[in-house]
């Protein structure tokens, strides 16, 4: 049986392998006041290949697997730095929740403006970055999605009201 999302987890074992990388998705909406659930944390990770050897032992030790419909426990591969720079997407499914990974967010310009324009976070002792608001926003609206449209709405009011505080 899969685990259930454990976002301290994750950001833990990504911080203990120093891998660079901003939390984009769902769990970066949250992070920003969303609340909108949601089950997977999805990340943007830097593509230099000391960083994909990183993210690769951090795979490694979060025991990885790729996740497929129908199987549930995911199919094992081994989280080699250049399979990791070959592949635009990885699903998968580890000890502490499911995990995506994408080189090329719909909307968005790749890991060096969306870290530019990142803000970060404290999570349990830990400093994230996580994406903007706004482009947050510009992927969920190019990925065009139904769960997508569902969360919009939810953002756009967001944004609206963290607009009025800054005023």
């Amino acid at each position: 049986m899969p685990a259930a999302l454990d976002p301290q987890c994750l950001f833990t074992t990504l911080a203990e392998h120093e891998v660079d990388y901003v939390l984009i998705g769902g769990l970066a909406a949250v992070l920003h006041g969303s609340t909108a659930m949601t089950n997977d944390a999805d990340i943007l990770p830097d593509s230099a290949m000391d960083n994909l050897e990183r993210l690769g032992q951090a795979l490694h030790s979060l025991n990885a697997r790729l996740r497929v419909d129908g199987d549930p426990e995911g199919i094992a591969f081994e989280p080699h730095p250049t399979l990791i720079a070959s592949m635009a997407m990885l699903k998968m499914t580890t000890r502490c929740g499911d995990l995506d990974l994408t080189f090329t967010p719909s909307g968005l310009d790749g890991y060096g403006g969306v870290n530019e324009r990142s803000v970060t976070f404290e999570v349990g002792g830990l400093h994230l970055q996580v994406a903007a608001l706004a482009d947050i926003i510009r992927s969920k609206e190019a990925a065009d999605r139904p769960k997508d449209h569902a969360t919009l709405p939810i953002l756009h009011a967001l944004q609206e009201e963290i607009a009025k505080q800054g005023e």
